[in-house]
């Protein structure tokens, strides 16, 4: 009876650590990812500690500088710092992003299936907020300004608009995971590929399939850089 315990202990320990564990954690100092290992596992290998370098720690990102978002529809520029492009990040959960916007621009409802996101505001105002799951749908929204700060829990649709007409916004966010990933709502649903079904989702929208075919041939475009 008492061995069963242990192994019943045993199992919800194994379980309970795979279902918090967002990224995989780090079991020395660092695991520099080898983004050209033909290796394939969760995250990246590491590159030989003995051939890592400060760099591997470092990138010039210029951060600092404006980011172009005349060319965006939806009045938007994502810059961001992911393993892929830092492969010091590897193991180390975390990310970081910088979020221009436009007068008027937003980044539009999106989720990071794997990661939290703690934006804050550096310059101008962010009407900013996030939807929970069904079946509440409640909206959690709030106006920030510069200095202010705003979580979006893990995999809840979120957007930032900016409400100001003649003045750019700035923030900066960072995110719990090396490779957080996005999802854009609209870009995902009409714009896949290939397409999804019209009768699916005329149905799931309640409107003409006429509807649905325009809004499929649009751009979808990707506004993550």
């Amino acid at each position: 009876m008492a061995a069963s315990y242990i192994l019943l202990a045993a199992f919800l320990a194994i379980v309970t650590s795979q279902a918090i564990a967002s990224d995989p954690s780090p079991l020395q100092d660092f695991c520099v990812a080898d983004i050209h290992s033909p290796v394939k596992v969760n995250g990246f290998v590491c590159k030989d500690p003995m051939a890592v370098t400060a760099d591997d720690f470092f990138k010039a990102a210029n951060l600092d500088k404006p980011m172009d978002t005349m060319k965006s529809k939806v009045g938007s520029n994502v810059t961001l710092i992911n393993v892929m492009k830092l492969p010091g990040l590897n193991t180390l959960g975390i990310s970081l992003a910088r979020i221009d916007y436009a007068p008027l621009g937003e980044n539009p409802p999106h989720t990071h299936p794997r990661a939290t996101e703690i934006l804050t505001v550096l310059e101008g105002t962010l009407y900013v907020g996030f939807v929970t799951s069904n079946p509440d749908n409640k909206l959690f929204a709030k106006v920030l300004n510069k200095g202010d700060v705003f979580v979006f829990p893990q995999g809840l649709i979120h957007f930032q608009f900016n409400p100001i007409y003649d003045k750019p916004a700035v923030a900066i966010a960072a995110l719990s995971s090396q490779n957080p990933g996005a999802i854009t709502i609209a870009n995902a649903v009409f714009g896949s590929k290939p397409p999804i079904s019209d009768d699916v989702l005329a149905k799931a929208f309640q409107v003409q399939k006429g509807t649905i075919d325009w809004l499929q041939a649009q751009f979808w475009e990707n506004n993550h850089n």
